[in-house]
């Protein structure tokens, strides 16, 4: 069953489906352009790998335990009860372990030589609020953005701190174009929850014919195909919640088209 949603499902946002969708989208563009850029260029699937904390990940099984003290009662003196200093007792409590962190992306390599001619980025929650996330791909972002390799930077995530650019741009999402030929210059489509995702050309060499990248076809393959219609309760909220405007347009959305249960009066 399709997405009912015009543009990026929210649902996908959540913690338990993007880390497949990530996966899975990253391939499929990979599948979707390679073909187009034979015979001069190949795509390469990379990887960028570090470690993180595991402050937003997932917890090593230990509930949250509350401090107490017990009063301890001296049976020294028959009759006589004295309270002494409260004790305190030892608690359990949970140390943050690092976890080594994958993260793939895409690079445009010509042919012959191997040189990288344009890298394609999926961002990832880790990006835009782990520390060591968003310095690592912070580090790469840089070393792309100061050389002549061009940069696709393709946000399909509300939460979190978006990349950095000049200009104070309000979007629930986003896609940066950065031509290396024109930095600092670059384009981006910023768009909301209810806009169908843009299509972009693919950047390359000059001359190059370069091919239009349908991202939101790609994506709604990408839902057919692992059947996400099966793992998502649409009668909840999505995770992070929405805006109230557009948890409203979304609740009215997914009743017309009977994917949540109506309203009972």
């Amino acid at each position: 069953m399709p997405s009912p949603f015009p543009g990026m499902n929210p649902y996908l946002e959540h913690p338990d489906f993007w880390s497949e969708v990530h996966h899975r989208l990253i391939t499929a563009i990979a599948i979707a352009i390679a073909p187009s850029l034979r015979p001069k260029y190949r795509v390469a699937i990379e990887k960028r790998t570090y470690m993180s904390e595991i402050e937003d990940s997932v917890l090593v099984g230990i509930p949250d335990v509350a401090v107490y003290s017990k009063r301890i009662q001296s049976t020294n003196q028959p009759g006589a009860t004295v309270a002494l200093a409260a004790q305190t007792e030892a608690i359990s409590v949970t140390v943050p372990l690092p976890e080594e962190v994958r993260e793939s992306y895409l690079a445009i390599k010509e042919g012959g030589t191997g040189t990288v001619i344009t890298v394609v980025e999926l961002i990832s929650p880790k990006n835009k609020r782990s520390k060591e996330g968003r310095k690592a791909y912070e580090i790469k972002r840089q070393q792309v953005l100061g050389s002549p390799t061009h940069l696709v930077e393709i946000d399909l995530l509300r939460s979190g701190q978006p990349m950095r650019i000049l200009e104070k741009i309000q979007s629930d999402y986003r896609i940066l174009i950065s031509r290396g030929e024109i930095r600092p210059r670059a384009y981006m489509y910023a768009f909301s929850l209810r806009d169908a995702i843009p299509s972009f050309t693919l950047p390359l060499r000059p001359g190059d014919v370069e091919p239009l990248v349908e991202l939101q076809n790609i994506l709604n393959e990408v839902y057919d195909q692992a059947y996400f219609d099966m793992a998502i309760d649409y009668n909840l909220d999505p995770v992070p919640k929405l805006k109230p405007e557009d948890a409203s347009w979304a609740s009215e959305l997914l009743r017309s088209q009977q994917f949540r249960n109506p309203v009972e009066m």
